[in-house]
């Protein structure tokens, strides 16, 4: 396994649609891999394949539990709303409030190539629908509502360690 470059805004890759996967070969099954691995080096929520230069409709995301891989994913449903800070491993020390559903069913395929559905809400929910806007060519602050200051982030930071 390895850890892959994660590309930043700016470059082409994050714009364009992906291709979906339509055989699971090796290759596919090492790239699955080594994105587990730059997600976990990363510290972060999810991964798409476009954000290490891949065009292919395959993404990772940790709820917490597990780290899910989806091959070709796609919403089947959706309910509720939720308005909440959201950052992007391609867009470092960017943090905005975005309009997401509450709950999501997401449909794909796993390494086996057997369809699977899952279902999220709150951070995994938006964590589903950020990696699928990837594999269309979106970013986060496409429809971002506000993108916080740095004030902003700081009295969130500290908001969070007096929860703890």
């Amino acid at each position: 396994m390895a850890i892959l470059n994660i590309v930043k805004e700016g470059d082409p890759t994050l714009r364009k649609t992906c291709r979906p996967v339509t055989e699971i070969t090796p290759r596919i099954l090492r790239l699955l891999d080594d994105m587990r691995e730059t997600l976990e080096d990363a510290n972060g929520a999810g991964l798409a394949a476009p954000q290490v230069g891949i065009l292919r409709r395959i993404a990772v995301v940790d709820t917490g539990d597990e780290v899910v891989e989806l091959i070709n994913p796609e919403i089947v449903e959706s309910e509720g709303e939720q308005e909440e800070v959201e950052g992007c491993l391609s867009v470092p020390d960017v943090w905005g409030i975005t309009h997401r559903p509450e709950k999501v069913k997401v449909r794909a395929m796993n390494r086996e190539g057997e369809l699977f559905e899952i279902e999220g809400e709150g951070l995994v929910a938006r964590c589903f629908c950020h990696e699928i806007d990837h594999l269309d060519g979106h970013l986060f602050t496409d429809n971002v509502l506000h993108i916080l200051t740095p004030e902003e982030v700081a009295e969130l930071m500290e908001d969070g360690e007096e929860e703890d």
